[in-house]
């Protein structure tokens, strides 16, 4: 082999051996601070894409969770409302049947027609209350898929038989039955959509899970791996070093043969 002065080829061999690990360890480095396997998009481009992806559509997910527990608390809302109303109505059948006795006198009657008129009014109240602006006899619509695909329809509780209420003896006992009737329909109804929101909760919990683990597949660094890739790299460096102090002594053998 001949020996030069000029070129240090083993040198520039080493030198571009330790710029490679050394490259390679500082990614390690990067990958083991961050928590994290693509660093930069240069690390894997068509991973970072799909990540991205999936973890937007994880986040959907969320989004879709916080509707559906916003309209279940709108339905709960509407159902506690619906409650009250049924147990006014009850009282109020009662009231009617009571009017309907003749050993009852006059006063009586009018005693019996004035808490009516009460009850008639907190009917109307309650007819009106209100879910942060809506109002709690509305039919709301929510979305259960994080593509917004699929919605759930609530039926708007009808209440129009217990508001037309009015006194006695107007009111009959079938009329007052008619308007309970009504609302148990509603109270029906509105079971029912919590029910299909339980379900479509449930399901979306589980995609929002499985979207997570697939996005940590992509993006999370397995920390025992790049550790022990940092080790190799570690060494390949400290190694590298010294093997290119070692080539950039090579040339004086060169001078040797001058003397």
């Amino acid at each position: 082999m001949s020996v030069v002065i000029n070129t240090n080829f083993a040198a520039t061999v080493a030198a571009n051996n330790l710029a490679a690990s050394n490259e390679r360890l500082q990614k390690s480095l990067n990958r083991l601070s961050s928590g994290s396997k693509i660093v930069s998009p240069s690390d894997d481009a068509g991973g970072l894409a799909v990540s991205m992806t999936l973890s937007a559509a994880a986040r959907r997910s969320g989004a879709v969770l916080a509707n559906i527990g916003n309209a279940n608390s709108f339905l709960q809302t509407q159902d506690g409302v619906l409650k009250v109303m049924g147990k006014v109505l009850d009282r109020m059948g009662e009231l009617a049947t009571l009017y309907t006795d003749s050993t009852k006198s006059a006063p009586d009657k009018a005693n019996y027609d004035t808490e009516y008129k009460e009850l008639v009014k907190e009917i109307t109240n309650l007819s009106t209350q209100k879910f942060n602006g809506t109002l709690v006899t509305a039919s709301i619509v929510t979305n259960t898929d994080e593509a917004g695909g699929s919605t759930v329809t609530s039926t708007a509780a009808d209440v129009s038989l217990a508001a037309a209420l009015k006194d006695l003896p107007t009111d009959t006992v079938g009329s007052i039955a008619a308007a309970l009737n009504g609302i148990a329909t509603a109270r029906a109804q509105n079971g029912a959509a919590q029910s299909v929101l339980g379900f479509a909760s449930e399901v979306l919990t589980v995609n929002k899970s499985n979207l997570e683990a697939a996005t940590s597949r992509i993006m999370d660094v397995d920390v025992a791996a790049e550790s022990t890739q940092l080790a190799r790299w570690n060494i390949l460096v400290q190694s590298g070093t010294a093997m290119l102090a070692q080539a950039n002594q090579s040339g004086q053998s060169a001078l040797k043969l001058l003397q």
